[in-house]
């Protein structure tokens, strides 16, 4: 019998393990996509969210071998506004071992009990912008880049150690080249007469720093309400992702509907698949990952939707017509065959939209809880 043992992550070599852990359990995975190890680093050791939550890492070894990691955190701002004592999980992998995954989400739970915390969920990210749930179903085919994927074992174990369903996000994949039917074309016309409806240029918006925290504000809004498990994003957070993300989005396959007053009404944030580069680069920017990635930037075959939301004060008006609109037919110019939509939670009647194209069910995740 394996004489596993639990190393909490405490220097540089730890985590460079804790890190390149998966990279090695799904090296014969061919719809794994390896994440950037340098922007594994980041999100472990300086991000922002980290300045006010709270998080251990541990690592499971068999001798010297790595064998499972798990990352625990808690989030004070999630509880308060949840009005909750919950810790969550992530970064959670390990070899076909229930004895493993048992050390590892026994211990994370421990520490959980340590901090106050009464329940525990996940797999999660330290807020609502990072990676998150357990895929259930969709194992043949390769998630989008900011998305997780595991082993369907995963799901055995942690119900086997008590976890329950807390909720499903759903992803579909769409034909992107079809352009939208008459009637929707009519319906778009007629809501943006009425309301004074106009597109804005994604390209001008980044240059005016006030107007990218404006687009962040209005995401914040605009999930807060819609979104189970959303924790909006601090002001110092919104800073990082502003720039982390919007170097990288343009006018092509983005859009950014404008009120009579310029003021944002609703957004689309689509990316062209990174997928294939990233398991090219195997977690490196070099010597050639970021040419992987620079020449994924530029085709447009098949795009991930990363977000699209609307204004509190604006939704349940039909603006979707107009957005999904727009969005097919930048997808015809730019050569989209395909897109991949962001995890949706089951309950929102926003997944409906996607019965209005050719369509198929893509993947779907799930987030476990439990009492401690």
């Amino acid at each position: 019998m394996a004489a596993y043992q639990v190393h909490e992550v405490q220097n540089r070599k730890d985590l460079l393990q804790f890190i390149q852990f998966p990279d090695e359990l799904y090296q014969v995975c061919p719809q794994y996509v390896p994440a950037l190890h340098s922007e594994q680093v980041r999100a472990l050791t300086r991000v922002a969210p980290l300045r006010y939550c709270s998080r251990k890492l541990w690592l499971v070894r068999d001798g010297d071998r790595v064998v499972g990691r798990i990352c625990a955190m808690v989030n004070p701002r999630y509880n308060e506004l949840y009005g909750c004592r919950r810790a969550r999980f992530g970064w959670f992998d390990c070899i076909k071992d229930i004895e493993v995954a048992r050390l590892l989400i026994g211990t994370a739970e421990a520490w959980a009990k340590e901090q106050g915390m009464d329940e525990i969920h996940g797999p999660l990210y330290y807020n609502s912008f990072g990676k998150q749930g357990m895929l259930v179903e969709g194992y043949e085919n390769t998630p989008p880049f900011n998305c997780l994927y595991n082993f369907p074992y995963y799901n055995d174990f942690v119900k086997e150690l008590g976890y329950e369903k807390e909720c499903d996000w759903l992803q579909y994949k769409m034909v992107a080249n079809h352009g939208v039917p008459d009637k929707a074309r009519r319906v778009s016309k007629l809501v943006k007469e009425r309301y004074n409806l106009h597109f804005g240029s994604i390209s001008k918006m980044k240059k005016d720093k006030e107007e990218v925290r404006k687009f962040f504000r209005v995401y914040n809004e605009s999930f807060s309400r819609t979104v189970m498990n959303f924790v909006p994003l601090t002001d110092e957070e919104i800073e990082e992702e502003a720039a982390s993300v919007m170097p990288f989005i343009s006018d092509k396959a983005c859009g950014l509907l404008l009120d009579e007053n310029n003021e944002i009404v609703g957004f689309g944030i689509s990316f062209p698949s990174l997928s294939e580069a990233l398991k090219k680069a195997k977690g490196k920017l070099f010597p050639l990952g970021w040419w992987y990635l620079w020449r994924a930037m530029r085709d447009y075959e098949i795009t991930d939707l990363m977000a699209n939301g609307v204004a509190p004060k604006w939704q349940n008006k039909g603006f979707s017509a107009v957005y999904y609109e727009e969005m097919a037919d930048k997808a015809l110019k730019i050569g989209n065959r395909w897109a991949i939509s962001n995890p949706q939670i089951e309950s929102n009647s926003a997944v409906n939209i996607w019965n209005s194209y050719e369509h198929e069910p893509f993947m779907r995740r799930r987030c476990y809880l439990k009492k401690i």
